[in-house]
Protein backbone atom coordinates (compact mmCIF):
# COMPACT_ATOMS: atom_id res chain seq x y z
CA UNK A 1 0.00 0.00 0.00
CA UNK A 2 2.91 2.30 0.72
CA UNK A 3 3.82 2.08 -2.94
CA UNK A 4 0.56 3.77 -3.85
CA UNK A 5 1.34 6.74 -1.64
CA UNK A 6 4.83 7.54 -2.90
CA UNK A 7 4.42 7.29 -6.65
CA UNK A 8 6.26 9.86 -8.71
CA UNK A 9 4.28 12.34 -10.80
CA UNK A 10 4.07 11.64 -14.52
CA UNK A 11 4.87 14.24 -17.15
CA UNK A 12 1.77 14.66 -19.26
CA UNK A 13 2.51 15.34 -22.89
CA UNK A 14 0.24 16.04 -25.85
CA UNK A 15 -1.72 13.10 -27.15
CA UNK A 16 -0.33 11.55 -30.32
CA UNK A 17 -2.59 11.39 -33.39
CA UNK A 18 -3.90 7.99 -34.46
CA UNK A 19 -1.38 6.28 -36.69
CA UNK A 20 -1.82 4.19 -39.81
CA UNK A 21 -1.19 0.43 -39.83
CA UNK A 22 2.39 0.61 -41.13
CA UNK A 23 3.28 3.38 -38.71
CA UNK A 24 1.70 1.49 -35.83
CA UNK A 25 3.79 -1.59 -36.56
CA UNK A 26 6.94 0.52 -36.64
CA UNK A 27 5.86 2.32 -33.47
CA UNK A 28 5.52 -1.04 -31.71
CA UNK A 29 9.29 -1.44 -31.88
CA UNK A 30 9.33 0.53 -28.63
CA UNK A 31 11.79 3.16 -29.83
CA UNK A 32 9.33 5.99 -29.20
CA UNK A 33 7.91 4.72 -25.91
CA UNK A 34 8.81 6.36 -22.63
CA UNK A 35 7.03 3.95 -20.31
CA UNK A 36 6.96 0.66 -22.28
CA UNK A 37 9.29 -1.87 -23.87
CA UNK A 38 7.73 -3.77 -26.76
CA UNK A 39 9.02 -6.50 -29.03
CA UNK A 40 7.96 -9.57 -30.94
CA UNK A 41 8.76 -12.91 -29.37
CA UNK A 42 8.37 -16.56 -30.26
CA UNK A 43 10.01 -18.70 -32.88
CA UNK A 44 7.90 -17.18 -35.64
CA UNK A 45 7.64 -13.70 -34.14
CA UNK A 46 3.93 -14.26 -33.60
CA UNK A 47 3.74 -13.03 -29.98
CA UNK A 48 3.62 -9.35 -29.09
CA UNK A 49 5.34 -8.64 -25.76
CA UNK A 50 4.51 -5.43 -23.87
CA UNK A 51 6.48 -4.67 -20.72
CA UNK A 52 5.44 -1.81 -18.44
CA UNK A 53 8.64 0.10 -17.77
CA UNK A 54 8.29 2.74 -15.09
CA UNK A 55 10.31 0.94 -12.40
CA UNK A 56 11.05 3.88 -10.09
CA UNK A 57 7.30 4.32 -9.59
CA UNK A 58 6.64 0.56 -9.46
CA UNK A 59 4.93 0.87 -12.86
CA UNK A 60 2.27 3.24 -11.54
CA UNK A 61 -0.31 3.69 -14.27
CA UNK A 62 -0.02 7.36 -15.18
CA UNK A 63 -1.89 8.79 -18.14
CA UNK A 64 1.20 8.76 -20.33
CA UNK A 65 1.77 5.07 -19.69
CA UNK A 66 -1.84 4.18 -20.43
CA UNK A 67 -1.83 6.16 -23.68
CA UNK A 68 1.33 4.35 -24.77
CA UNK A 69 -0.19 1.00 -23.78
CA UNK A 70 -3.20 1.68 -25.99
CA UNK A 71 -0.91 2.58 -28.90
CA UNK A 72 1.10 -0.62 -28.43
CA UNK A 73 -2.09 -2.66 -28.29
CA UNK A 74 -3.34 -1.01 -31.49
CA UNK A 75 -0.05 -1.83 -33.19
CA UNK A 76 -0.10 -5.51 -32.27
CA UNK A 77 -3.82 -5.74 -33.04
CA UNK A 78 -3.14 -4.46 -36.57
CA UNK A 79 -0.05 -6.64 -37.11
CA UNK A 80 -1.11 -9.75 -39.10
CA UNK A 81 1.92 -11.69 -37.87
CA UNK A 82 0.92 -11.40 -34.21
CA UNK A 83 -1.58 -13.93 -32.90
CA UNK A 84 -1.41 -13.27 -29.15
CA UNK A 85 -0.07 -10.66 -26.74
CA UNK A 86 1.75 -10.93 -23.41
CA UNK A 87 1.53 -8.03 -20.95
CA UNK A 88 4.02 -7.92 -18.10
CA UNK A 89 5.87 -5.56 -15.76
CA UNK A 90 8.99 -6.01 -13.67
CA UNK A 91 9.95 -8.63 -11.11
CA UNK A 92 9.10 -6.31 -8.22
CA UNK A 93 5.85 -4.94 -9.61
CA UNK A 94 3.47 -5.70 -12.44
CA UNK A 95 1.81 -2.36 -11.60
CA UNK A 96 1.39 -0.89 -8.13
CA UNK A 97 -1.79 0.96 -9.09
CA UNK A 98 -2.92 4.21 -10.65
CA UNK A 99 -0.78 7.31 -10.25
CA UNK A 100 -2.36 8.82 -7.12
CA UNK A 101 -0.50 12.12 -7.39
CA UNK A 102 -1.93 12.54 -10.86
CA UNK A 103 -5.53 12.10 -9.75
CA UNK A 104 -5.61 13.52 -6.20
CA UNK A 105 -6.72 17.03 -7.24
CA UNK A 106 -9.49 15.89 -9.60
CA UNK A 107 -13.09 16.87 -8.89
CA UNK A 108 -16.34 15.01 -9.48
CA UNK A 109 -17.23 17.36 -12.32
CA UNK A 110 -13.83 16.78 -13.93
CA UNK A 111 -14.06 12.99 -13.65
CA UNK A 112 -17.65 12.84 -14.89
CA UNK A 113 -17.34 15.25 -17.80
CA UNK A 114 -14.05 13.78 -19.06
CA UNK A 115 -15.11 10.14 -18.53
CA UNK A 116 -11.98 9.65 -16.44
CA UNK A 117 -10.29 6.23 -16.90
CA UNK A 118 -12.58 5.28 -19.80
CA UNK A 119 -9.56 4.89 -22.09
CA UNK A 120 -8.28 2.11 -19.80
CA UNK A 121 -10.92 -0.17 -21.32
CA UNK A 122 -8.98 -0.52 -24.58
CA UNK A 123 -7.21 -3.59 -23.23
CA UNK A 124 -10.53 -5.33 -22.61
CA UNK A 125 -11.60 -4.69 -26.21
CA UNK A 126 -8.56 -6.23 -27.92
CA UNK A 127 -9.71 -9.09 -30.15
CA UNK A 128 -6.46 -11.03 -29.94
CA UNK A 129 -5.90 -13.12 -26.78
CA UNK A 130 -3.90 -11.31 -24.09
CA UNK A 131 -1.96 -13.03 -21.29
CA UNK A 132 -0.96 -11.10 -18.15
CA UNK A 133 2.35 -12.28 -16.68
CA UNK A 134 2.23 -10.90 -13.14
CA UNK A 135 5.30 -10.70 -10.92
CA UNK A 136 5.28 -8.75 -7.68
CA UNK A 137 2.59 -6.19 -6.94
CA UNK A 138 -0.66 -6.05 -8.89
CA UNK A 139 -2.46 -3.51 -6.74
CA UNK A 140 -5.49 -1.34 -7.47
CA UNK A 141 -5.34 -0.38 -11.13
CA UNK A 142 -2.60 -2.97 -11.62
CA UNK A 143 -4.96 -5.73 -10.49
CA UNK A 144 -7.70 -4.27 -12.68
CA UNK A 145 -5.34 -4.19 -15.66
CA UNK A 146 -4.44 -7.85 -15.15
CA UNK A 147 -8.12 -8.79 -14.92
CA UNK A 148 -8.80 -7.15 -18.30
CA UNK A 149 -6.50 -9.77 -19.83
CA UNK A 150 -7.83 -13.16 -20.94
CA UNK A 151 -5.40 -15.33 -18.96
CA UNK A 152 -3.37 -14.48 -15.84
CA UNK A 153 -0.11 -16.25 -15.09
CA UNK A 154 1.51 -15.32 -11.78
CA UNK A 155 5.01 -15.50 -10.38
CA UNK A 156 5.38 -17.20 -7.02
CA UNK A 157 5.77 -13.86 -5.20
CA UNK A 158 2.89 -12.04 -6.90
CA UNK A 159 0.38 -10.18 -4.75
CA UNK A 160 -3.07 -8.96 -5.77
CA UNK A 161 -5.21 -6.32 -4.07
CA UNK A 162 -7.83 -3.62 -4.49
CA UNK A 163 -6.68 -1.17 -1.77
CA UNK A 164 -8.64 1.88 -2.95
CA UNK A 165 -10.71 1.84 0.27
CA UNK A 166 -7.55 2.87 2.14
CA UNK A 167 -7.36 6.01 -0.02
CA UNK A 168 -10.97 6.97 0.59
CA UNK A 169 -12.30 5.78 -2.75
CA UNK A 170 -13.31 2.59 -4.58
CA UNK A 171 -12.01 0.76 -7.68
CA UNK A 172 -12.86 2.66 -10.85
CA UNK A 173 -11.60 0.47 -13.70
CA UNK A 174 -13.61 -2.71 -13.18
CA UNK A 175 -12.21 -3.90 -9.86
CA UNK A 176 -15.54 -4.47 -8.12
CA UNK A 177 -17.01 -6.12 -11.21
CA UNK A 178 -14.30 -8.34 -12.68
CA UNK A 179 -12.93 -9.41 -9.30
CA UNK A 180 -16.38 -10.52 -8.12
CA UNK A 181 -16.93 -12.52 -11.28
CA UNK A 182 -13.50 -14.14 -10.93
CA UNK A 183 -13.37 -15.03 -7.23
CA UNK A 184 -16.97 -14.77 -6.00
CA UNK A 185 -18.75 -12.26 -3.79
CA UNK A 186 -17.29 -13.13 -0.40
CA UNK A 187 -13.59 -12.89 -1.24
CA UNK A 188 -14.12 -9.92 -3.55
CA UNK A 189 -16.05 -8.08 -0.85
CA UNK A 190 -13.34 -8.82 1.71
CA UNK A 191 -10.58 -7.57 -0.59
CA UNK A 192 -12.46 -4.41 -1.61
CA UNK A 193 -13.60 -3.51 1.91
CA UNK A 194 -10.29 -4.20 3.69
CA UNK A 195 -7.71 -3.50 1.00
CA UNK A 196 -5.95 -6.72 2.02
CA UNK A 197 -3.64 -8.45 -0.45
CA UNK A 198 -3.82 -12.08 -1.51
CA UNK A 199 -0.88 -14.23 -2.57
CA UNK A 200 -0.41 -15.93 -5.92
CA UNK A 201 -1.33 -19.22 -4.31
CA UNK A 202 -4.57 -17.81 -2.88
CA UNK A 203 -5.34 -16.12 -6.19
CA UNK A 204 -4.97 -19.41 -8.04
CA UNK A 205 -7.13 -21.24 -5.51
CA UNK A 206 -9.82 -18.58 -5.92
CA UNK A 207 -9.76 -18.78 -9.71
CA UNK A 208 -8.18 -15.38 -10.42
CA UNK A 209 -4.94 -16.94 -11.72
CA UNK A 210 -4.64 -20.00 -13.94
CA UNK A 211 -1.01 -21.00 -13.30
CA UNK A 212 1.92 -20.09 -11.03
CA UNK A 213 5.58 -20.19 -12.08
CA UNK A 214 8.96 -19.24 -10.60
CA UNK A 215 9.63 -15.53 -10.92
CA UNK A 216 12.49 -15.98 -13.38
CA UNK A 217 10.56 -18.22 -15.81
CA UNK A 218 7.13 -16.54 -15.67
CA UNK A 219 7.40 -14.41 -18.81
CA UNK A 220 8.96 -17.28 -20.76
CA UNK A 221 6.04 -19.52 -19.81
CA UNK A 222 3.51 -16.85 -20.77
CA UNK A 223 5.20 -16.45 -24.16
CA UNK A 224 5.13 -20.23 -24.62
CA UNK A 225 1.37 -20.26 -24.01
CA UNK A 226 0.92 -17.28 -26.34
CA UNK A 227 2.87 -19.09 -29.07
CA UNK A 228 0.55 -22.07 -28.76
CA UNK A 229 -2.48 -19.79 -29.08
CA UNK A 230 -0.95 -17.89 -31.99
CA UNK A 231 -0.36 -21.13 -33.91
CA UNK A 232 -4.12 -21.52 -34.28
CA UNK A 233 -6.40 -19.60 -36.62
CA UNK A 234 -6.57 -15.95 -35.52
CA UNK A 235 -10.14 -15.49 -36.67
CA UNK A 236 -11.29 -18.63 -34.87
CA UNK A 237 -9.39 -17.62 -31.72
CA UNK A 238 -11.18 -14.27 -31.79
CA UNK A 239 -14.54 -16.03 -32.03
CA UNK A 240 -13.64 -18.34 -29.14
CA UNK A 241 -12.57 -15.37 -27.01
CA UNK A 242 -15.79 -13.50 -27.80
CA UNK A 243 -17.88 -16.51 -26.82
CA UNK A 244 -16.10 -17.09 -23.49
CA UNK A 245 -16.28 -13.39 -22.57
CA UNK A 246 -20.00 -13.38 -23.34
CA UNK A 247 -20.51 -15.80 -20.43
CA UNK A 248 -19.88 -12.85 -18.08
CA UNK A 249 -22.50 -10.67 -19.75
CA UNK A 250 -25.36 -13.02 -20.70
CA UNK A 251 -27.70 -15.55 -19.23
CA UNK A 252 -26.94 -19.21 -19.95
CA UNK A 253 -29.66 -19.33 -22.61
CA UNK A 254 -28.45 -16.16 -24.33
CA UNK A 255 -24.83 -17.30 -24.11
CA UNK A 256 -25.61 -20.65 -25.67
CA UNK A 257 -27.42 -18.91 -28.52
CA UNK A 258 -24.39 -16.72 -29.20
CA UNK A 259 -22.06 -19.70 -29.01
CA UNK A 260 -24.16 -21.54 -31.60
CA UNK A 261 -24.11 -18.54 -33.93
CA UNK A 262 -20.34 -18.23 -33.63
CA UNK A 263 -19.93 -21.99 -34.04
CA UNK A 264 -22.01 -21.90 -37.22
CA UNK A 265 -19.95 -18.92 -38.39
CA UNK A 266 -16.76 -20.98 -38.29
CA UNK A 267 -18.21 -23.04 -41.15
CA UNK A 268 -17.91 -19.97 -43.38
CA UNK A 269 -14.13 -19.90 -42.90
CA UNK A 270 -11.36 -21.59 -44.84
CA UNK A 271 -9.58 -22.37 -41.56
CA UNK A 272 -12.46 -24.52 -40.30
CA UNK A 273 -12.37 -26.46 -43.54
CA UNK A 274 -8.58 -26.84 -43.34
CA UNK A 275 -8.66 -27.88 -39.67
CA UNK A 276 -11.19 -30.66 -40.16
CA UNK A 277 -9.59 -31.83 -43.41
CA UNK A 278 -6.18 -32.00 -41.73
CA UNK A 279 -7.66 -34.02 -38.86
CA UNK A 280 -9.23 -36.54 -41.23
CA UNK A 281 -6.01 -36.76 -43.25
CA UNK A 282 -3.93 -37.14 -40.07
CA UNK A 283 -1.69 -34.15 -40.74
CA UNK A 284 -1.00 -30.82 -39.07
CA UNK A 285 -3.38 -28.05 -40.11
CA UNK A 286 -2.00 -25.02 -41.96
CA UNK A 287 -4.22 -22.10 -41.04
CA UNK A 288 -4.36 -18.98 -43.24
CA UNK A 289 -6.52 -16.82 -40.97
CA UNK A 290 -9.32 -16.84 -43.52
Amino acid sequence: MAALRVLLPCVRGPLRPRLGCAALRAFASGADFQYLITEKKGKDGNVGLIQLNRPKALNALCNGLMMELNQALDAFEEDPAVGAIVLTGGEKAFAAGADIKEMQSRTFQDCYSSMFLSHWDRLARVKKPVIAAVNGYALGGGCELAMMCDIIYAGEKAQFAQPEILLGTIPGAGGTQRLTRAVGKSLAMEMVLTGDRISARDAKQAGLVSKIFPVETLVEEAIRCAEKIASNSKIIAAMAKESVNAAFEMTLTEGNKLEKKLFYSTFATEDRKEGMTAFVEKRKASFKDQ
